[in-house]
């Protein structure tokens, strides 16, 4: 995977778009959010995924560094979130995922502590 496709993986992200995040999965593609239960399958994702997106009002990621280890991508990241109440909170996360010969993510985990974004 190209730098070109990680900032790609993280604009389709910030895209607030479920559906078009979900065009970057497999099929059977498993998602772990933070301490989250796992979600198995694109849909379960996408749904997960839009479920998360209204609690939020916007998320822009600034990569920091990214590593590649064989199908692996590791990546630091900033992400800044926009809340409901028209805050921004910034926090670090690190994300890592696993893509598959044709391109497809299989694997995508996010590590990040969410709770200044939810603070009151």
């Amino acid at each position: 995977m190209s730098d070109d496709a990680v900032r790609r993986v993280f604009q389709t992200v910030d895209s607030f778009d479920p559906e078009e995040f979900g065009r970057l999965l497999a099929e059977d593609a498993t998602l772990v959010f933070g301490n989250a239960e796992p979600l198995a399958g694109r849909e379960a994702v996408v749904a997960g995924i839009r479920d998360f997106y209204a609690t939020i009002g916007g998320l822009r990621h600034r990569i920091v560094r990214e590593w590649r280890v064989d199908a692996d991508i590791i990546a630091e990241t900033e992400v800044t979130y926009h809340r409901l109440d028209g805050k921004d909170v910034s926090v670090v996360a690190v994300s890592i995922w696993r893509t598959r010969d044709d391109g497809l993510i299989s694997d995508y985990r996010i590590f990040v502590d969410l709770a200044p974004v939810y603070a009151v």
